[in-house]
């Protein structure tokens, strides 16, 4: 019996271990192939198995307390969410990084930056401090990031006018831009350094467009501010619609994108028809 009582006894204890194993896989591929001290302490490690494992390349530290489990491998979205387990509870992707996430900007190797309320530093981060409103938070893809509107304010505190303006641009472009949202979270972030030019392109996005996209509407705004003559818009020259024309300098401009055309053909014509022009 006391044979059999102790084979009962490692089973168990071996169905026990594999069921945790298994546990902490599921939860590391959720959170990007990451678990933190806290979840393997909770899970039943100790901390001396966790050294054990640092030690047999079964975990690899990425920041202090948070380790990729498996090669170590992280993509950009590891990276991300690394940043955010390292920062602790309620903190989220933000500023330039959030941008990148939504694709308003490209991802670029400086520091990922992360908003948290307890504004914990960490090498290799950028932390801002100061906590986000559930308003302001969504969740994409299990990384807790700021709402585009909020990521455009936040933007806004930290480039210059230019750089902004193509980041609002890029989410109009992409669908993501919700003017109302970001009067809204502008009305919340009384005092925000990046308020005035951010409100400033919300009212340029929604003044009456002259043009028939917004690099047309560029074009006549670039006229009005150099003081050049404004050009006839959108009217027919030997035989094709142009978007401006100046009769007396036998001048044609297009404002064309890549974005407009969607597809290689359509924005080569178009080149080989500017050609002929």
């Amino acid at each position: 019996m006391g044979t059999l009582g102790t084979a009962g006894r490692g089973e168990r204890r071996r169905r026990a271990v594999e069921r945790r194993e298994r546990e902490l896989a599921v939860l590391a591929r959720k959170q990007h192939g990451l678990l933190t001290r806290t979840q393997l302490l909770a899970a039943g490690l100790g901390v001396r198995s966790i050294r054990r494992r640092v030690s047999a390349g079964r975990l690899h530290m990425v920041h202090r307390e948070v380790y990729a489990l498996g090669d170590g491998r992280l993509d950009r979205r590891g990276d991300w969410m690394a940043a955010i387990l390292a920062c602790g509870e309620g903190a989220v992707l933000s500023h330039r990084s959030a941008a990148a996430l939504w694709g308003l900007m490209r991802a670029r190797s400086h520091p990922v930056e992360v908003s948290s309320a307890r504004g914990r530093r960490r090498p290799g981060l950028r932390v801002h401090e100061g906590g986000i409103s559930r308003h302001d938070l969504v969740d994409v893809a299990g990384i807790p990031v700021t709402t585009v509107a909020r990521t455009l304010l936040d933007l806004a505190d930290v480039l210059n006018e230019r750089q902004l303006e193509k980041a609002f641009e890029e989410a109009d472009r992409l669908g993501l831009l919700r003017t109302r949202a970001v009067e809204e979270v502008c009305a919340r972030s009384l005092g925000r350094r990046g308020l005035k030019p951010l409100r400033r392109l919300v009212e340029e996005a929604r003044a009456p467009e002259f043009g028939r996209s917004r690099l047309e509407d560029r074009l006549l705004a670039l006229c009005r501010e150099y003081g050049l003559p404004a050009p006839h818009t959108n009217v027919e020259v030997l035989g094709r619609e142009v978007d401006a024309f100046w009769p007396e300098a036998k001048l044609t401009v297009e404002a064309d994108s890549w974005a407009f055309h969607r597809h290689r053909a359509a924005f080569e014509d178009d080149r080989a028809r500017d050609a002929k022009m």
